[in-house]
């Protein structure tokens, strides 16, 4: 009977550690991608993942990119003032409302409250929809990154040109053209703040037909609009 062969402790430990040193490898791959495509997005055009989604179950995808110069300075106004009030003076995180609001969190992970435009930008981009702790916790060293490799215009920018506004219509030039009938230039005040108000439930929340709580959230929005723009801007 042929003596059964005894496997050596030297060959199982190089092995596992290749095994190891490939799993890191890969790691590594891994996260390096959202931060080069974060660095390819400060000097072209981005394309959101709920974009891509679309594109790839062959679904259409509204999307006109705009520079921030041929956008109303109403709506970045209106969206600052909806979505990111401390926008031009954070790092991408805005630390007192993100401890609130994880503070006062249920089991379904932090609200959108949590979110600044830089968190919500990186979201868009690089990550997927919904709500949970695993998702909050990569937003924030991508905001961090992202505000410390973009200026403000450039986040607002991409931001602007990412949004949802409704099933399949992205970015600020679409969502003024399907609503309003007109370019994203030429935007009103009112006609800003419907649709920063719109961004918290954009498949439900229509700006040219708002229900009574969406109007009366865009006249909050517009009282506390500044007349100029924004400074970081």
């Amino acid at each position: 009977m042929t003596p059964r062969r005894k496997t050596r402790p030297a060959a199982t430990g190089g092995r596992l550690r290749r095994v190891l040193r490939w799993l890191v490898l890969a790691g590594l791959a891994t996260a390096a991608v959202p931060l080069l495509l974060l660095l390819l997005y400060g000097v072209v055009p981005p394309v959101s993942t709920l974009m891509l989604g679309r594109w790839l179950t062959l679904q259409p995808a509204e999307r006109e990119w705009v520079a921030l110069a041929d956008i109303a300075p109403a709506l970045p106004q209106a969206v600052i003032a909806s979505e990111d009030s401390r926008f031009c003076l954070h790092g991408g995180v805005d630390w007192g409302a993100l401890r609130q609001v994880i503070g006062d969190a249920g089991d379904d992970g932090p609200a959108r409250g949590a979110s600044t435009i830089p968190m919500q930008t990186v979201k868009n981009l690089v990550l997927w929809p919904g709500r949970s702790y695993v998702r909050k916790g990569l937003e924030v060293p991508l905001a961090l990154y992202a505000d410390a490799i973009w200026s403000k215009r450039r986040m607002m920018e991409n931001y602007l040109n990412i949004a949802e506004w409704g099933v399949g219509i992205f970015g600020a030039e679409a969502a003024a053209r399907r609503y309003f009938g007109k370019s994203a230039r030429n935007l009103t005040r009112r006609e800003a703040a419907l649709l920063a108000t719109a961004l918290p439930n954009p498949r439900q929340r229509d700006p040219a037909r708002p229900a009574r709580f969406h109007a009366r959230a865009a006249n909050a929005v517009i009282a506390r609009m500044p007349n100029e723009d924004a400074g970081c801007l």
